[in-house]
């Protein structure tokens, strides 16, 4: 089984069932599934064939929901960008896997097409909003597009293909400061909607509110698994106006809400009256661990509502959730594997460890990624043998600790990638950035602890001996190319930075000072 076929199953059973609810619109599973249906034969006639790659620009959107659907039913293979994502990354996405055509929004244009004019794979783009031709090679508006598809579009070139084939390639920060496109096979997918499905034990009657960027991983699952088993997904652009949203859980009658830490500090600060949404069956929180508090209260706020605590990563979507039944004997854990998963603590040598020892955690599952795009040095440190032959596991380059029930416990990550909003933010990515602006010599970038954020992104830099460069400056820099989520916080001046012989700057070091001015400016 595709990934498309959870949306042509859902139409069959229940065509006048609304999937997808937006500001602008409420669409039936039938109607999705014929704009999909159009949108990949628009795709074919421009080009597109099995296993090409399609960029997806667009905000949360269902154009975008469809576009999605539309690339897996040409065959092809989808890539979602965060709306913000500034053109010389995308320009390096495109060129990386080489794209064959981009979807975007008219209002994303002067963005698209500069990258597009760097990026000669590309050969269609396709413009939402857009009634006129637009500038940018390969230019239609979506509704002409559409216009001129069949309403059955021809089976792509080579076969309608298997659940091997890859479905999607989503880029994620690395250690190196350049993007890695993680690979996922359509049966990675399914694999993983299936058993989230089955452990929030959604049904038809289930309608979802996603507050989450379908560029993330978090936000693409709610769409799939609601899909699965034909429920309704309330589809917003962000939480950037919680009031208008919180408005939808009544109206909509929502019963399923993901969130990460971020969204749950913001909800947390209304007036919130316990058991104000008695249809809300479910919570979800992944991409960063809950504090404590913050569960503590969230149960207060909505007492017949399930709580469920989730780690998951881009490289296999989910890999642990703690049953709402164990939140009062363990707040701190993220629980144990998911249905069909098996994940373990290993140390340096990869040796299993024992309770309350601190190591890497190990993920054995049909939903582990397939590789790093055209990356074999990265696939090869993060995928390794495993207990069968030929089989590879995910080493995830998170550090965890078990305890004597196999509970698991968040420690921290290997490495210097920073968690903020819910998104993965490398600091050398950050860092590349703030080495372009002149007048600044040297630049660590870290997270400090923001209630919020869960991590704020902070700038350390040391400026040139002319230098005179304010904070104000260098954030606004850092705005005009990097994705707002990507963009310090703070800046913070220092005459040196620690370094080590190599003259290799200590990122950690700089951390550990910082967190140390913090403390000793907290009041006491």
């Amino acid at each position: 089984m595709r990934v498309e076929k959870l949306l042509e199953a859902s139409a069959a059973r229940h065509p006048d069932k609304v999937a997808l609810v937006t500001d602008e619109a409420r669409v039936t599973y039938a109607e999705l599934n014929a704009t999909a249906d159009r949108l990949a034969g628009a795709l074919r006639r421009r080009g597109v064939g099995r296993g090409d790659r399609v960029v997806v620009m667009l905000d949360n959107s269902v154009e975008t929901v469809a576009t999605l659907f539309a690339t897996l039913k040409a065959g092809a293979v989808f890539s979602v960008m965060n709306p913000t994502t500034k053109g010389e990354k995308l320009a390096y996405v495109l060129n990386n896997c080489r794209a064959a055509a981009v979807v975007t929004q008219e209002r994303l244009l002067p963005v698209v097409a500069g990258a597009v004019a760097q990026a000669p794979s590309v050969g269609a783009t396709v413009v939402a909003g857009s009634a006129a031709e637009p500038a940018v090679r390969g230019g239609v508006g979506l509704h002409a597009a559409l216009d001129e598809a069949p309403a059955a579009p021809a089976a792509p070139v080579g076969g309608e293909g298997i659940d091997q084939d890859l479905a999607m390639v989503i880029y994620t920060s690395g250690s190196t400061g350049s993007p890695k496109g993680v690979m996922m096979a359509h049966s990675n997918i399914l694999c993983a909607t299936r058993s989230v499905a089955q452990y929030l034990e959604l049904t038809p009657d289930d309608v979802l509110l996603c507050v989450l960027p379908l560029s993330f991983g978090y936000g693409l699952n709610q769409i799939f698994t609601s899909c699965l088993v034909g429920g309704t997904v309330v589809l917003e652009k962000s939480f950037a106006y919680p009031a208008a949203t919180l408005q939808k859980f009544e109206r909509e009658r929502v019963t399923g809400f993901a969130l990460v830490p971020t969204i749950a500090a913001i909800l947390l600060m209304r007036n919130l009256t316990p058991g104000q949404f008695p249809n809300l069956r479910y919570i979800t929180n992944a991409a960063a661990a809950l504090p404590p508090a913050h569960i503590a209260r969230l149960r207060e706020v909505f007492p017949s509502t399930r709580l469920y605590s989730m780690y998951g990563q881009t490289e296999c979507t989910r890999t642990l959730f703690l049953p709402p039944d164990q939140l009062d004997v363990r707040p701190g854990s993220i629980g144990k594997a998911i249905p069909n998963t098996e994940a373990w603590i290993v140390d340096e040598t990869g040796r299993r460890v024992g309770p309350g020892e601190v190591g890497e955690l190990v993920v054995r599952g049909g939903h582990v990624m397939r590789g790093y795009w055209e990356n074999p040095e990265a696939t090869e440190r993060a995928l390794r043998p495993g207990p069968t032959p030929g089989e590879r596991v995910l080493h995830s380059g998170d550090l965890f600790r078990a305890d004597d029930e196999g509970f698991l416990y968040f420690v921290s990550r290997k490495d210097d990638i920073i968690k903020t909003r819910g998104e993965k933010v490398s600091p050398k990515e950050v860092e590349n950035v703030l080495y372009d602006l002149p007048g600044v010599r040297e630049a660590a970038v870290i997270g400090v602890p923001d209630p919020i954020l869960g991590q704020a992104i902070r700038a350390v830099v040391v400026l040139a001996e002319d230098g005179c460069l304010t904070d104000r400056q260098i954030i606004a820099h850092c705005g005009r190319h990097l994705e707002d989520f990507m963009v310090p916080r703070s800046v913070e001046f220092r005459a040196e930075l620690p370094k080590t012989d190599s003259g290799k700057i200590r990122r950690t070091e700089v951390q550990a000072e910082a967190l140390r001015a913090l403390e000793a400016a907290a009041p006491a």
